[in-house]
């Protein structure tokens, strides 16, 4: 029997990640772009800019308060922080109760909100409409530590370095490709939002040190753990390799993974694992592609979950 499809609208379609997650939606075998809504591109056809969708929907731009009558199924909230609560209390005033995940960090710290990294969270899921969609660094930094959350003592220092994509399409000395060029720009070095997001998930203190770098696209993560007790660097190996040995969009690798392997890619790669003489500090590299495993393909994760579908339906694990 042919099964219906889900719709799915998205708000802030003009992003970079917007972009992802169509691509990814209309590839998807379940779900059907419902809607897409963009100021910027307002009446312009969705596929002269993501040439992967091959309908005839255009970009709109409705008012918050008309968004219920668009009728779809699931929401994605692609918002600057900030600017969601509008959307959904248009919902709420409707009487609607569309899934919706979102992609800025107005929820991450409120528990009404299921926080969906299905890697970490996904045992805790269980049917929740509203769902916080993780920040990109903060995917790489809990999944790089997390194996390892027993055995901390004292905060992790994490070192992060993104692609300029991960500054939005908004103009910003993090996203002028000429002012980046030869350089490696370091900013919010203290109190960043996805420090004390990480902080907050896993329970135990991390300080977060972020750059901007001259590459488009692409995280490279690493994280500096102080332990309890000594470790050996074939301890470390098998207990992330156990941990992850199920988990297809996460890779244990030997030597430290590269940013640019990693780009376009939907998992994320963990390795590079050091260990001091005394066993008792272990150094870990991570590297992800802020737009996908960091973004879109964590929403599609959540998508597919909250409709009940395999988790991996429409990922390409393989690219």
């Amino acid at each position: 029997m042919h099964e219906s499809p889900i719709t799915v609208g998205i708000v802030g379609a003009r992003g970079h990640t917007g972009v992802e997650l169509i691509r990814l939606l209309a590839a998807h075998p379940r779900f059907e772009i419902g809607f897409v809504s963009s100021r910027a591109l307002d009446g312009q056809r969705v596929a002269d800019h993501v040439p992967e969708y091959q309908g005839e929907l255009r970009y709109g731009a409705p008012e918050h308060g008309a968004l219920p009558a668009l009728g779809a199924e699931a929401v994605v909230l692609a918002l600057p922080n900030g600017k969601s609560d509008a959307c959904i209390a248009a919902y709420d005033a409707a009487g609607q109760d569309p899934v919706i995940v979102d992609l800025s960090a107005d929820h991450r710290f409120d528990d009404h909100w299921h926080y969906g990294l299905p890697e970490l969270t996904r045992a805790a899921y269980a049917g929740q409409r509203r769902i916080a969609n993780p920040g990109c660094y903060a995917t790489a930094m809990q999944l790089a530590i997390a194996p390892m959350r027993e055995l901390l003592e004292g905060p992790v220092q994490c070192f992060g370095v993104s692609g300029y994509s991960g500054a939005g399409t908004t103009p910003s000395d993090r996203n002028d490709p000429a002012l980046l060029r030869d350089n490696l720009m370091p900013y919010a070095l203290t109190g960043h939002v996805h420090e004390r997001e990480v902080s907050r998930r896993l329970g135990h203190a991390v300080e977060f040190m972020p750059h901007v770098a001259p590459h488009f696209r692409g995280i490279t993560l690493t994280a500096n753990l102080h332990l309890s007790r000594p470790v050996t660097l074939q301890d470390v190996q098998a207990r992330y390799a156990a941990r992850f040995a199920n988990e297809p969009l996460v890779r244990i690798v030997d030597e430290a993974p590269w940013v640019s392997r990693i780009a376009g890619r939907h998992h994320v790669e963990i390795g590079g694992f050091a260990v001091s003489l005394d066993g008792r500090r272990l150094v870990v590299v991570a590297t992800e592609d802020n737009l996908l495993k960091g973004a879109a393909t964590q929403a599609l994760q959540n998508l597919n979950l909250a409709f009940g579908l395999d988790e991996f339906t429409g990922v390409p694990l393989n690219g």
